[in-house]
């Protein structure tokens, strides 16, 4: 069974739609509602230490929680993907290889 390789305008464009999935929410929903782990650790460290500051401040402040967690979801989808793509590869150099 011979499979044909996608063609480089059909990948671009694939890349193109998982970019603009991953990017439309950040721009359409705002004022979201969902509470990460984050927001409950800001909130309990106000409670036991009101005079904190802290030592950094974020780059980007997304426009609700809900936003957060897709980004780190993707995050996590990324290297996911190249941690399975790694191993693919060496598994290929393997058989090839071992022929």
């Amino acid at each position: 069974m011979t499979t044909k390789p996608l063609r480089w305008p059909v990948v671009v464009a694939l890349w193109l739609v998982v970019i603009g999935l991953a990017i439309a929410p950040i721009l359409l929903i705002r004022d979201s509602e969902f509470g990460g782990a984050d927001a409950a650790a800001e909130v309990a460290i106000g409670e036991i230490a009101p005079d904190y500051e802290p030592w950094f401040a974020p780059l980007f402040e997304p426009p609700g929680s809900e936003t957060e967690s897709l980004l780190f979801a993707v995050q996590a989808g990324l290297g996911a993907g190249m941690i399975g793509y790694f191993f693919g590869w060496q598994h290929g150099r393997r058989q090839r290889r071992d022929r």
